[in-house]
């Protein structure tokens, strides 16, 4: 394919990404109101954590970051706190690394490792074919900004809003998530099965003795290696066909 046609088809699939980012980035504007009512209390400003959004697509490293600052810590705890928070999207990064096309730059797999959320890797992952970046770019270009500017709001108005509302505004991010997730086990019925036992493993590492005592960062990670690994094993995926071409 001509380098013409491949910017063309780049620009298709930024409108793809840019479509399907769209109620991405909605929830992220309710749901990042919480996040800056957390640096409001840190003793951040609405341009703070503006900034601190925009360089941190991470809900979970955004409060640990938060708390650390506001308990006066070092920045050397700061950095070991926020790479534990954020350690399970080492695990996606290297899931997404798998489809990537060998001839993609290098940049375009450190812009991918550095926009990676759950969200957007569950929108790129469930793609047919090889991943092409421009996808997720597209989907970033709305929802990104809307992760800060809710932030930085949620640091202007957030405590003026009672603290039931901003517990209900969190729900849209699950429900999100799961919008994301559910239409694809309706004709996989391996992944249902998938879906199913990570909710009940879930629930069960929650309330287990010990296991329960771990942080929910770190469960979240075990949880992920050993049924991702598990699924690979027992349910292995033949590539597909349909691989896309980057610019």
């Amino acid at each position: 394919m001509d380098r013409k046609n491949i910017i063309k088809s780049n620009r298709k699939v930024i409108a793809e990404g840019l479509r399907d980012g769209v109620p991405i980035g909605l929830g992220y504007l309710a749901v990042s109101f919480s996040l800056g009512i957390a640096a409001k209390n840190a003793g951040l400003n609405f341009f703070q954590s503006f900034l601190a959004s925009l360089l941190c697509n991470a809900s979970a490293g955004e409060y640990s970051g938060f708390t650390v600052i506001a308990a006066d810590a070092t920045y050397f705890e700061m950095a070991v706190v926020t790479l534990i928070a954020n350690a399970r999207y080492l695990l996606m990064s290297c899931a997404l690394s798998q489809r990537i096309k060998s001839g993609t730059s290098l940049i375009h797999r450190l812009l991918l490792g550095f926009f990676i959320t759950d969200e957007f890797f569950g929108i790129t992952i469930s793609r047919k074919g090889s991943v092409n970046p421009y996808y997720t770019y597209g989907a970033i270009i709305f929802a990104g900004p809307c992760w800060a500017v809710g932030t930085a709001l949620g640091t202007i108005a957030g405590n003026v809003l009672p603290l039931r509302v901003v517990s209900a505004l969190s729900v849209a991010l699950f429900g999100m998530f799961l919008a994301i997730i559910v239409p694809p086990t309706k004709s996989n019925k391996p992944l249902m099965g998938i879906v199913i036992f990570s909710f009940i493993a879930s629930l069960a590492f929650a309330y287990l003795p010990v296991i329960s005592e771990i942080s929910e960062g770190t469960r979240t990670i075990i949880l992920t290696v050993i049924i991702s690994a598990a699924a690979a094993l027992l349910f292995p995926v033949k590539d597909e066909e349909g691989s896309e071409n980057v610019a």
